[in-house]
């Protein structure tokens, strides 16, 4: 083996080993991307009173002074959604975000908060409108075209 091989070969570890760290600091930064807004999901989630978190209803003044957190809830739901639909969430955390999100939205208190005010105002939450359309089923990267999500992620 001469000098110009061995450089060849030192070359292409190095690159390797380059790549891999790369990865690494993408997933680390994915993973704490997702951690925050778990965190944000929590900090909404200490501010709705426990019933209905038990599935219970809520009534008349509680009901009116929970809903911002309930807004807020739904604005982070939809938010999620948005994130899936480009790419920014994994499909592991995604799928368990759906189900807790379908879950929530079955519970009473939530689910009257969310007629509510998706009763309100025809044009917020369609992400989260269109992820109820489809019960769920559909994971929302796939509403994304697969030459838009080339596009992106060239771009990216």
């Amino acid at each position: 083996m001469n000098w110009g091989e061995i450089t060849s070969v030192a070359t292409a570890i190095a690159v390797l080993i380059a790549a891999l760290q790369l990865r690494a600091a993408a997933t680390s930064a994915r993973t704490a991307f997702e951690d925050a807004l778990a965190r944000e999901y929590r900090e909404i989630a200490r501010r709705i009173p426990i019933e209905a978190h038990l599935n219970e209803e809520l009534e008349g003044d509680e009901f009116h002074a929970t809903l911002p957190a309930f807004c807020q809830y739904l604005d982070l739901s939809n938010q999620q959604v948005f994130l899936r639909v480009n790419g920014r969430i994994r499909r592991a955390t995604w799928d368990e975000w759906c189900e807790g999100i379908r879950f929530n939205l079955s519970r009473k208190a939530f689910h009257t908060a969310w007629e509510h005010l998706k009763g309100r105002d025809s044009k917020t939450f369609n992400e989260l409108r269109r992820l109820e359309q489809e019960r769920f089923e559909l994971d929302p990267r796939s509403w994304m075209p697969w030459v838009k999500r080339l596009k992106s992620w060239w771009a990216h």
